[in-house]
This record gives C-alpha cells, structure tokens and sequence, in this order.
C-alpha cells in the first residue's frame, strides 16, 4: 500500500443522532451526525409516522389549477394571426422579385 494516500481511521468514532442518543463505531471521520437510529426510527420502535402527503397532494393540485389559468389566459389573449404570407410556390416566387 502507498503511504499517505489513505485518510485516517478513527476506531471510536462518535455518532450522533437527533433524538440525542450516541454509540462508537469505527469511521473516517471523528463524528458524525444522523436523522435516525434504532431507538428513534419507526421501524424498530413501531411508532408510525405519518407523512402529511394529503397536503402535499393538495398544494400540487392548486399549483395545477393555477397553471391551467395562466396557459387559459395566454391563449384567449393570443389572437388568430391573418395569413400575411404567399400560400404558393408562384405567390413566393413572385414576392422575391419584388
């Protein structure tokens, strides 16, 4: 193995969860922070969380509805263009030699 090239290793490294519980493992960093553990997570403590997905559900309705009023609006304010241009081969031809 080449010398300098590995990082350190900590054998007592720290982790630390959110709902403040802390153990050792070994890592390469000194400490560490985490969302969940097994004294915390649904899981292993069979606590269930709800996730608020109704509301969620409800926000990207609004934002839909929202969406649809806006592309509406743009195409009630966008009027039919007149045909400007020549519409055959003779009528462009004709307007390149003007």
């Amino acid at each position: 193995m080449k010398a300098q090239i590995h990082p350190q290793y900590y054998p007592a490294a720290q982790v630390v969860c959110s709902c403040g519980n802390r153990f050792t493992v070994g890592s390469t960093r000194p400490e560490i922070h985490v969302e969940l553990c097994d004294n915390c997570h649904p899981f292993y403590t069979g606590q269930a969380r709800f996730v608020d997905a109704a509301s969620r559900i409800e926000k990207f309705a609004i934002k839909q509805q929202a969406a649809s009023k806006v592309v509406k609006k743009k195409k009630e304010e966008k009027k039919p263009e007149e045909e400007v241009g020549p519409q055959t081969l003779r009528e462009m031809l004709q307007a390149l030699k003007r």
